[in-house]
């Protein structure tokens, strides 16, 4: 089953100067695997399409990971003439990307998010 990440965890994300970060966390250990499969740096990094270098930093005893985008804000904010590039914004985007779960993990997932998951 394909599901949307926001449906298997959640995110932070933040900025300093022309670096961002963001933040993932399963909500179950159970699906925890499948997203340090599937979301590599690599991966990530076409993603987002705007980062020099990705690092991804992984905490399996907290169900989450860090990546670290270098390079990535066209100077940063207070030197770019782009708007609303911030770092802080960065999370909500990775939250679309489709992650491949073994039907049990995608169907318990849909269950915590009820109709709103399957209708959306």
């Amino acid at each position: 089953m394909k599901l949307e990440l926001r449906y298997l965890a959640h995110s932070r994300s933040g900025d300093k100067g022309n670096i961002f970060n963001v933040g993932i966390f399963a909500y179950e250990p159970a699906a925890f695997p499948y997203l340090v499969k599937q979301l590599t740096e690599d991966v990530v990094r076409d993603f987002y399409k705007v980062a020099r270098k990705v690092d991804r930093y992984v905490a399996e005893n907290i169900s989450g990971m860090n990546f670290v985008m270098h390079d990535a804000l066209a100077g940063g904010v207070s030197r770019t003439l782009a708007l609303d590039n911030y770092g802080k914004a960065m999370a909500s985007a990775i939250l679309r990307f489709k992650i491949d779960v073994p039907d049990e993990i995608g169907e318990a997932a849909l269950r915590r998010f009820g109709d709103q998951a399957r209708n959306g």
